[in-house]
């Protein structure tokens, strides 16, 4: 059978099937190896960007909380009342007693 076909479609075949084989090769590798691999490192930089995130948020909330801290300390020292609400020291008038 394979003496009556002309050597180029012999040859066109066997680039067919050895392409065919690369495919097959390389699909296998691709869903058992390396897509498995690219998703784990997907996960690892995924995690490693919400905690970089949830310590950036956590950082300037105990920044924030200890202004207002400072604040409030300042405010009580000067005999002021601090509104909380407003984040505002409002400092307590002298009493005129003439």
């Amino acid at each position: 059978m394979l003496k009556l076909l002309p050597e180029w479609l012999k040859a066109g075949c066997a680039a067919s099937i050895g392409g065919l084989l690369v495919f097959i090769v390389y699909s296998t590798l691709n869903t058992v190896w390396w897509l498995p691999a690219a998703e784990h490192r997907g996960r690892t930089i995924e995690a490693a960007e919400a905690t970089a995130a949830t310590n950036k948020a956590i950082g300037e909330l105990s920044n924030a909380a200890d202004q207002a801290r400072v604040r409030r300390r300042l405010c009580s020292e000067r005999g002021g009342v601090y509104d909380f609400a407003k984040g505002e020291c409002h400092e307590v008038k002298p009493v005129d007693n003439d």
